[in-house]
C-alpha cells in the first residue's frame, strides 16, 4: 500500500482559547483555496505548554497561532527566535519545520501595518507623529512596526507609567512618554493614533479619554474588534478622523502563517472580513 502525504494540521493555542475567531478564519481560507488541511482550537494550560510543542508535530501538526497566555513563554521553548519577536518579546506565530525545529515569530506588527495599508492607503508614516494608548504586548508589536517605517515621533500613555518608560529603554529616544492624565494633549499634531488597551473592549471598562485635540483627517485605529465600533472610534469619527477597526489586523497577522503551514498566500478581503464577522 502507497503511503499517503500526511494532511497538515494548524491550529490556535490558548488559555482559555474558545473565544477565538481565528478556526473561522483559517478555516473560511482552507474551503475557499480547497486545501486539505485542519485548523484547530486547543485550551492548553501553561503547565502543559512544553509538553504540548513537544508531540503536536509528531501528531502532523506544521504550525500554531499563539495567544494569550502563551506569547511570551513560547520563546523560551522555541529552537529558532525571528529578530523582530526577539525585539518585542513574544510570538504569535509557531512553524513546526522539517527538521525539527520551532521557528517561533511575530505577525502582529506587519498585520497593523497592512490593515492600515489597506484601509487609510494615504496614511504618511515619515510626515507625523504617532500616539498610542497602552504598552503592553500588542502595543510592542506596534511601535516595533512604526519604528521601522520611520515614524518620527511615537508619544505614548499608559496608565503605570513605568511599563511605557520601560518601552522608551528597548525603543530608543524616538518615544516620548506621558503621563496617563496628560494623553488627551499628546494627540495634538499626529497623523495616527492607536488604541492599544483593551479599554471599550466588551466586557472591559470604557475608554474615557477626551479626543477634543484630535485633527479632522487623523487616522485612527483600535486593536479592540469587539465590538468591531468601539465608542473610542465612534467618537473618533465625529470629530472628522479616518477610523480603521482592529479586525483587519487580526486578519492580515494571520495570513503569513497560513502561507507557511499550508503553501498559499491568502487574500483578506470583505468575503472574509464576513466569515469572521459572521462566526
Amino acid at each position: 500500500m502507497t503511503d499517503l502525504p500526511r494532511i497538515p494540521l494548524a491550529g490556535v493555542i490558548g488559555h482559555p482559547i474558545a473565544h477565538s475567531r481565528s478556526p473561522a478564519l483559517h478555516g473560511f481560507w482552507l474551503k475557499r483555496y480547497g486545501i486539505k488541511g485542519h485548523y484547530i482550537p486547543m485550551d492548553i494550560s501553561p503547565a502543559n505548554l512544553k509538553e504540548a510543542l513537544s508531540f503536536l508535530p509528531k501528531l502532523g501538526f506544521v504550525g500554531l497561532n499563539v495567544t494569550i497566555p502563551h506569547k511570551e513563554a513560547v520563546l523560551g521553548l522555541a529552537d529558532v527566535v525571528s529578530d523582530r519577536a526577539a525585539l518585542i518579546g513574544a510570538a504569535n506565530t509557531l512553524i513546526f519545520r522539517k527538521d525539527g525545529k520551532i521557528h517561533a515569530d511575530n505577525t502582529d506588527g506587519a498585520g497593523f501595518v497592512a490593515n492600515l495599508r489597506q484601509h487609510a492607503p494615504r496614511w504618511e508614516p515619515t510626515s507625523r507623529p504617532a500616539a498610542i494608548f497602552g504598552a503592553g504586548g500588542a502595543a510592542r508589536a506596534v511601535i516595533a512596526a512604526l519604528v521601522e517605517l520611520g515614524v518620527p515621533e511615537i508619544r505614548i500613555a499608559n496608565r503605570t507609567r513605568p511599563r511605557a518608560e520601560a518601552l522608551r529603554g528597548d525603543f530608543g529616544a524616538r518615544l516620548q512618554v506621558t503621563d496617563w492624565v496628560h494623553a488627551p494633549n499628546m494627540i495634538r499634531d499626529c497623523g495616527l493614533v492607536i488604541n492599544a488597551t483593551s479599554l471599550g473592549m466588551t466586557g472591559k471598562a470604557d475608554f474615557r479619554i477626551p479626543l477634543d485635540a484630535l485633527a479632522p483627517g487623523t487616522v485612527v485605529t483600535d486593536l479592540v474588534y469587539t465590538p468591531l465600533m468601539t465608542q473610542f472610534l465612534i467618537e473618533a469619527a465625529d470629530r472628522g478622523a479616518h477610523v480603521v477597526d482592529g479586525l483587519g489586523m487580526l486578519l492580515h497577522q494571520a495570513a503569513p502563517g497560513f502561507e507557511r503551514w499550508f503553501d498559499h498566500r491568502p487574500e483578506v478581503d470583505d468575503a472574509t472580513r464576513q466569515a469572521v464577522l459572521g462566526a
